[in-house]
């Protein structure tokens, strides 16, 4: 093996794995602890809040020594136990607050929705902090704040102008030091509907779209300039142009795709970056990769072992798990020579599940 790291975060399945197939040995501390976590790590703990996680981490560093502390979602501004392999704490910190995230954009002159006055509707309310966009909420009167405000007491948002288009990110390495590269341009997928339209639920890499390669330009300058180490991420909206919304200062949630279609490493290309190297030449994706999340339709227990379906199921939850109405359940990895054949694989396999599932 070519070393120990500890993966810490709400979700960090997708960055182990990916550390497992580069050589190192995984320690993971995980909000999930779903059973294919458990086949890329050789240690993990379990946290339900995210008030626990500096505790559970703590505990698995007294278990193991590790290499590399790699942060994901939640984790990005905890002391690190062991040497930081990632964006530091400050820099994280200032691009996690989406209104310094914003004063960065507009800094670097970087095309981003306009703050919006509270009297202007229609426009986008989101927390000032938080990822995956699931209390973002598009509000049309006062009495819409009043009810975001009212589900999430304490929280301060951003108003942001209303931007319509296709959501899409790129996915880039940064040396920290103002040099980086754009290893993809990704389709988001989004809920869309419901409670939570803007929750992450998915993606697809490479993206077609005639501001696909506008976007990447745009969201290397802002890697570049961010201060980030690593693996970034850099959220778009494609309408009339590219507009930024966030960064991301860590792992994201297209790895899965991202590695599918290209063939990388993510893992190895982020600690190449940690290390002052990026690539020179990057593959042109081999085929279209896709993701999707599968979200109970009521509440239910998972009798079955999914185990099976991998490597086409992820985020495997153990067997007798059980699931509220609404929860995400397990992700489903699609590819094809194109977006609509990597969509026909995708569905072929969430019919397989469903059957499975109701065996």
């Amino acid at each position: 093996m070519k070393g120990r790291v500890l993966v810490a975060g709400f979700a960090t399945r997708h960055v182990a794995q990916s550390a497992w197939k580069a050589g190192y040995e995984v320690c993971a501390v995980d909000h999930f602890c779903d059973q294919d976590l458990s086949w890329y790590t050789i240690d993990r703990l379990k946290f339900d809040e995210l008030d626990e996680l500096p505790d559970r981490i703590a505990e698995m560093a007294a278990r193991h020594r590790a290499d590399f502390f790699v942060p994901t979602s939640g984790a990005e501004t905890l002391d690190p136990p062991f040497p930081l392999a990632g964006t530091s704490r400050e820099a994280a910190s200032r691009l996690l607050d989406k209104l310094e995230a914003q004063r960065f954009f507009e800094h670097e002159r970087i095309p981003v929705p306009p703050v919006a006055r509270e009297e202007d509707y229609p426009y986008i309310a989101k927390p000032r902090s938080g990822a995956g966009g699931w209390r973002n909420a598009v509000i049309g009167s006062g009495g819409d704040l009043a009810r975001w405000r009212e589900e999430n007491p304490g929280v301060e948002p951003l108003l942001q102008e209303l931007v319509k288009g296709v959501p899409a990110s790129v996915s880039c390495l940064a040396d920290g030091k103002g040099h980086a590269v754009a290893i993809a341009a990704n389709e988001q997928v989004l809920r869309g509907c419901g409670p939570n339209p803007f929750g992450f639920t998915g993606s697809v890499t490479p993206l077609e779209h005639p501001l696909a390669g506008q976007m990447r330009i745009l969201g290397m300058r802002a890697a570049a300039a961010s201060g980030c180490t690593g693996s970034v991420g850099v959220d778009f909206v494609l309408g009339a142009e590219a507009v930024a919304i966030e960064v991301n200062p860590r792992f994201q949630g297209t790895v899965d795709t991202v590695e599918a279609a290209t063939g990388l490493n993510l893992f190895e290309l982020h600690l190449e970056a940690c290390r002052g190297n990026l690539p020179a030449q990057l593959p042109v994706p081999g085929c279209t990769a896709m993701r999707g999340i599968l979200f109970a339709d009521r509440d239910m227990v998972v009798k079955e072992d999914l185990a099976p379906l991998s490597p086409s199921v992820s985020d495997i939850p153990w067997p007798g798990t059980s699931f509220e109405e609404g929860q995400a359940m397990v992700s489903i990895l699609g590819k094809g020579a194109d977006r609509e054949e990597a969509f026909q694989d995708l569905d072929n396999t969430l019919n397989k599940l469903k059957r499975y599932m109701g065996r």
